[in-house]
């Protein structure tokens, strides 16, 4: 029984290694194929300075007016949502390349629309 444990054990960490291998090679960014749609959102882990910081700046160099009250986008009126449309609109604007979405590792890029009710989370 033992035996069979530590050889399943063996099986799992070979595979395992396998499938992260990649990953680790190519330096642990995920590869979104060409023509692939990509939008960049906060990470959940995102602290509020930080975020704050992110919605600054993206929003003194794209226009975040569908984040004011009356538009689209500013329901809910949370600041990890508001960052992360922002931080999207700068992504998009400069052409979703991956370093447009770093924000000092605040970010991440997503191939899932994180669009919502009436907010369209922008694609260009």
């Amino acid at each position: 029984m033992a035996g069979r444990v530590r050889a399943t054990l063996s099986s799992l960490l070979i595979l395992s290694s396998a499938l992260l291998l990649p990953s680790l090679v190519s330096g642990g960014a995920t590869k979104v194929v060409q023509g692939q749609k990509t939008w960049c959102i906060a990470k959940p882990s995102a602290d509020e300075a930080t975020l704050a910081a992110n919605l600054n700046f993206a929003c003194s160099q794209v226009d975040c007016s569908v984040l004011q009250r009356g538009w689209t986008c500013f329901y809910p009126d949370k600041l990890m949502s508001h960052a992360s449309i922002a931080m999207n609109l700068y992504y998009q604007s400069k052409g979703r390349n991956y370093w447009n979405c770093y924000f000092k590792g605040s970010a991440l890029i997503v191939t899932t629309d994180p669009s919502f009710g009436s907010c369209v989370y922008a694609y260009a």
